[in-house]
């Protein structure tokens, strides 16, 4: 018996990086999870990957994905835990921000859980678990991330207000916040400053090096679990001491 045996829990953005690591150890703990992506190539991988799951295509920033992601979820019936995991991200120095730029990072990363949650939360059974994806650029003050780290500062804003609000019903409300991690995610960088970013970061972490996806899957797992079903309102950072939280 696995911790998440007879659980469904739903992952936005699980088809690459720590989504897919994330959904990989709840099938291996007995779980059932739904998965939703983007890339069709990605899709495929986990299609092939994860041939129990459901796996859907599914934009975050699109404002009726989170309807046609409740019907699916009416279907099956009720979550045990939702990964609202799904983001976008680049980067751009303050006079080369436009309202095209802002409004699409916008409305991925920020107006995206706001509807999936409004929609799905009905489906939450009692005593289940809301997780959040947040960002160590929240604190970092890195001076061409400024948009992305505000959305990743409302996850947690927001994170803490659903805490509140969902409580009442025993459903728990809280965030990871990744710093670097080996994930896909960076691939927006130019290969060049990518490299001299990583360089950079890892020089200023305490265990002197990147994670892993499987190392920070593991932390949101833990928070979706039952092990941690006193924890509520919180932040995990899992950034090898970048920000020392």
């Amino acid at each position: 018996m696995g911790r998440f045996s007879g659980k469904r829990i739903l992952i936005t953005g699980g088809t690459s990086g720590m989504g897919l690591a994330g959904a990989r150890r709840i099938v291996a703990e007995g779980g059932q999870v739904i998965v939703t992506g983007m890339s069709k190539e990605h899709l495929d991988e986990t299609k092939q990957a994860l041939p129990g799951a459901l796996i859907l295509r599914n934009d975050a920033g699109d404002p009726v994905a989170a309807d046609a992601l409740a019907e699916k979820v009416r279907e099956l019936g009720s979550l045990d835990g939702l990964w609202l995991n799904a983001g976008y991200a680049a980067v751009a120095a303050i006079e080369d921000i436009d309202a095209a730029f802002f409004d699409r990072m916008m409305n991925a990363n920020v107006r995206g859980p706001v509807l999936q949650l409004a929609k799905l939360s009905s489906y939450l059974n009692k005593g289940s678990s809301v997780v959040l994806t947040s960002s160590t650029a929240t604190y970092e003050g890195a001076p061409i991330a400024s948009t992305y780290a505000a959305t990743k500062g409302a996850m947690i804003a927001m994170a803490r207000s659903w805490a509140s609000a969902l409580g009442e019903r025993q459903i728990r409300v809280n965030v990871v916040v990744p710093g670097p991690i080996e994930t896909n995610f960076r691939n927006f960088m130019a290969d060049d400053f990518r490299r001299k970013f990583e360089a950079d970061v890892v020089g200023h972490l305490a265990l002197a090096r990147v994670g892993t996806a499987e190392e920070a899957a593991a932390v949101a797992l833990f928070l979706l679990s039952d092990d941690a079903s006193y924890v509520t309102g919180s932040q995990y950072a899992v950034d090898g001491g970048l920000i020392m939280q």
